[in-house]
């Protein structure tokens, strides 16, 4: 008998003291670890029960051995188990081991959220998000501050501007992102796209295009052996006269405010879209590392309606404000236009969405990338945050903004996203 029960105590010992390894958690984030009594040698375990989860998050399958939920609080968690052992009587005591589980604080929350300063010169809003229409289509678009800024109480560097112009039939919609060098870029981002929108409420020439009208329907027909030349050459001189005049317009501000002009760098793009009885004319312009994809009918092609600033332009982000973009043997790159009968989405983005989402360059011309984006869009992520595009959804700017809350390591910057649908 002390026999027995010298090896009964010597089992106890064994289990109370041998190693589990159960893999990290982290707060908020699913969590799930199977102990399994057999693997770990432990069949003689005739009966037990766990302690100490409560307020934890996490619970306990006794049938399936699982540990499950979502972790609640970060830290060692001790968890308690209580057992007895085969050839135990039922008077003895219950026995103790302890498991030691740690996890991980939510990275977010590691993240602060300070307010930027209203007070200062040139400032804006942290977060904006707004629906409306757009030609006979609907629009969203929201702009939200990264983390980086929001860690430090600093502003929001890309900025947005729509408008229908009812009197010629033609919308714009402008994307800049403020370069995060730029003490100033804020204004400069905001600048490109007000100043956009003013130079086409000013100047889309009626009887000019009146005439693009024409050429655009002699191209559609084939009836007009040179009218991919003609509007290229429309595109060309519309759009260029319009970046140029933004150009011009933040310079003058700059030298105004006796400040110096690479302090408003930011980049911008921009699409001036039509809609004609047989399709829609798009036509767009862009500098800097901001992406334009443009996704037909049954969402089988993307277009990548503009050559993004990366390693084509020499590896480094233009912008705007750099009067040697319109003196570059590149520049006709920068324009981009289609035809098409319909499309279901028209997007712009910075690269806080393009970084993350995208990762590379080539993967904006990969239509698998893109309908992997659109899954996203549509709640298909860690979040479960969905983007409802139905026409009747009156919540989708907010949607919108929350799905831009998503985690990314590294990927901290300003995110702003216009998707016209």
């Amino acid at each position: 008998m002390m026999m027995q029960n010298w090896n009964l105590i010597n089992r106890i010992d064994d289990i109370a003291n041998q190693s589990v390894f159960l893999p990290n958690g982290t707060v908020n984030k699913a969590y799930q670890a199977k102990i399994d009594f057999i693997q770990l040698g432990w069949d003689d375990i005739i009966s037990y029960q766990i302690e100490n989860l409560e307020e934890t998050g996490l619970s306990f399958d006794c049938e399936e051995g699982l540990l499950s939920g979502n972790p609640k609080i970060s830290g060692d968690l001790k968890m308690k188990m209580l057992f007895k052992i085969d050839g135990e009587s039922e008077e003895a005591p219950l026995n103790e081991k302890v498991f030691t589980l740690i996890i991980n604080p939510d990275p977010k929350s590691l993240w602060k959220n300070i307010e930027s300063d209203k007070n200062a010169p040139f400032s804006k809003e942290d977060n904006v998000a707004v629906a409306s229409t757009f030609l006979d289509k609907k629009i969203v678009v929201a702009s939200k501050r990264g983390r980086s800024h929001a860690n430090v109480g600093s502003f929001r560097e890309d900025d947005f501007a729509f408008k229908n112009f009812d009197t010629n039939g033609w919308s714009v919609l402008a994307v800049s992102d403020g370069a995060g060098s730029a003490a100033l870029s804020r204004k400069g981002s905001k600048l490109a796209c007000d100043t956009l929108i003013d130079y086409f409420e000013e100047n889309l020439d009626k009887e000019n295009l009146k005439e693009f009208d024409e050429i655009l329907l002699h191209h559609y027909n084939k009836t007009d052996s040179d009218s991919s030349k003609k509007i290229s050459h429309f595109g060309y001189n519309t759009l260029l006269k319009a970046a140029h005049f933004v150009n011009q317009n933040i310079e003058e501000f700059a030298k105004a405010n006796n400040e110096e002009l690479k302090k408003f760098h930011a980049t911008l793009i921009f699409t001036l879209v039509k809609k004609y009885d047989f399709g829609y004319a798009v036509l767009t312009f862009g500098v800097g590392d901001c992406p334009i994809g443009l996704l037909n009918k049954d969402l089988t092609e993307i277009t990548l309606m503009n050559v993004i600033d990366v390693g084509e332009f020499g590896g480094g982000t233009r912008f705007i404000t750099m009067p040697e973009i319109f003196q570059s043997d590149k520049l006709s790159s920068r324009f981009g236009f289609k035809l098409v009968d319909d499309f279901s989405y028209l997007m712009l983005m910075t690269d806080g969405i393009y970084d993350p989402k995208f990762v590379v360059e080539a993967n904006l011309e990969k239509i698998e990338k893109w309908n992997e984006f659109l899954s996203d869009l549509e709640g298909n992520n860690e979040d479960g945050y969905k983007v409802d595009f139905e026409n009747e959804n009156a919540d989708i700017a907010q949607q919108l903004s929350t799905w831009m809350d998503f985690w990314s390591p590294g990927n901290h910057d300003d995110r702003t996203l216009a998707i016209i649908y």
